[in-house]
């Protein structure tokens, strides 16, 4: 029969109770839910209520024999009653976790992930999360969810991922100049008697004459279409009318490589030093840095959840500009011409896209003339001299990014035709590294098909913390302070 039992019955015969001491008996043990309460009888009237853990019960009296316990925080604490007359009783309370929390949470587990295992345990007040997730996102949705409950304490393994998608990029750079000359231009001369004599603009070089005894000579310093002479009239005349038309096209085809969601960057040109002059203590101090110049493609892909490609894309085409140069301590230092885009489309896997297809069309004419004469209508005409320079340039480049995966091992590797065998007389092939039938077998390390979330999440960090993205910072110095 318990304590209350007894009390009871003494209660209903009419005896008083003894007074009952911590140390005359055990501890009576009670058992409340998180959010549930039950309520303490005593045969006396109470005179004092002691809790010894207040996060996690709270005792109330009622009346003065009724003391309500109302359960806060899983967990284990103490009550102790006091009487008027000096008994006193002491409960050992353990206040459990409430089920229907954890049922519901362990039921979100299983249809916010499906099909994947996933259970927790809750101890003191603390969350343990176990099973197997298939990815990053999947851990961080399970402890969102325990997270419910209390602290969590997350000892989930994530299936090791599939390696990334590879993107090759190809690019083609085509610069276009179409440029067209046309002149014109009309020289007199004479030598009649003994009188030498010419008329010209002086945009051409004119024939020069001269006498030596009776006989004339001319010398052409140009060079000329027509020339004609009348010795009968002693008169000559000399045209020029040329017209000259230039088809230049440069053609760059980079092909770059690069894993989903990390930056690439390719540059075919060179490097100029530029004379940088510094300021602050080093004030006046002249340092040489270095710029690059060329062709230059910085590219960012993703692939997205639809399965297509996220390009992000800064192409730049750039060479040196001697007609914009300046002088520096005698040195001639050139200036940039740049022509570069910097754009972000989506597309699938073998689509292509042509972007900044640049015209550039200018047309210079030069007109000469003799004042006066040279404004005569009709006649005027024979003493001017005219240029016309026309120049049409076009920049277009063509984008295909393609995924790929890479060449099956022992399968045969791609070779550029060569006209001369490699080294001949000394190697049939170019050297590398002897195979496993001369170095042994490679030791391969085993593949895993889960990690612990730490250790994924620490291998996350460092590829995040790796280079910086050349479209952030596509120039980077190689001298103090300089410039690439």
């Amino acid at each position: 029969m318990t304590r209350h039992g007894i009390w009871l019955v003494v209660s209903l015969l009419g005896i008083a109770p003894p007074a009952i001491c911590a140390s005359e008996g055990s501890p009576v043990d009670l058992v409340v839910t998180v959010g549930k309460s039950i309520v303490l009888d005593t045969p006396g009237d109470l005179r004092r209520v002691s809790v010894a853990n207040g996060d996690v019960a709270e005792a109330l009296a009622v009346n003065p024999r009724e003391v309500l316990v109302n359960g806060k925080a899983a967990g284990e604490t103490s009550v102790i009653l006091w009487q008027q007359d000096g008994a006193r009783t002491l409960y050992n309370l353990t206040v459990r976790q409430n089920t229907a929390r954890i049922e519901a949470v362990q039921g979100q587990l299983k249809r916010g992930l499906p099909g994947q295992d996933v259970s927790l345990d809750f101890e003191n007040d603390t969350v343990f999360l176990r099973g197997t997730v298939k990815d990053l996102s999947s851990a961080e949705r399970a402890a969102g969810m325990a997270a419910t409950l209390g602290k969590v304490v997350n000892l989930l393994r994530v299936e090791v991922p599939a390696a990334e998608p590879q993107i090759l990029l190809r690019v083609r750079f085509a610069d276009v100049d179409r440029s067209a000359t046309s002149s014109f231009g009309f020289n007199l001369l004479s030598t009649g008697g003994k009188t030498v004599g010419q008329i010209t603009t002086g945009q051409f070089g004119p024939a020069a004459p001269t006498i030596s005894g009776n006989a004339v000579q001319f010398t052409l310093s140009d060079a000329l279409n027509i020339f004609l002479f009348r010795s009968d009239l002693n008169l000559g005349a000399l045209i020029e009318a040329l017209e000259s038309k230039n088809l230049m096209q440069m053609l760059a085809e980079p092909n770059i490589l690069a894993s989903n969601g990390k930056p690439a960057s390719f540059v075919a040109g060179g490097e100029f030093p530029f004379p940088v002059v510094q300021g602050g203590a080093a004030a006046g101090a002249v340092t040489i840095q270095f710029r690059e110049y060329g062709v230059r493609i910085n590219f960012l892909p993703v692939v997205t959840p639809r399965g297509s490609i996220r390009l992000q894309v800064s192409p730049e085409v750039s060479s040196l500009d001697y007609s914009n140069a300046l002088q520096f301590e005698g040195f001639t230092i050139p200036a940039l011409a740049t022509r570069k885009v910097q754009t972000q489309v989506e597309l699938e896997s073998g689509q292509s896209f042509v972007i900044a297809g640049l015209l550039n069309n200018t047309i210079t004419e030069s007109l000469s003339k003799i004042p006066g004469i040279g404004d005569i209508p009709l006649l005027g005409k024979l003493f001017q001299s005219r240029t016309r320079t026309r120049s049409n340039s076009e920049l277009m480049i063509l984008i295909t990014p393609e995924l790929v995966r890479p060449i099956p091992a022992g399968a045969e590797l791609p070779d550029v035709r060569q006209p001369e065998k490699f080294m001949p007389g000394t190697a049939a092939a170019a050297p590398r590294t002897p195979g496993p039938s001369v170095t042994g077998l490679v030791p391969r390390v085993p593949a895993r098909k889960e990690m612990p979330v730490e250790e994924l999440l620490e291998i996350e960090k460092q590829k995040a913390a790796g280079p910086a993205s050349p479209l952030a910072s596509p120039a980077q110095g190689n001298a103090p302070g300089g410039i690439h």
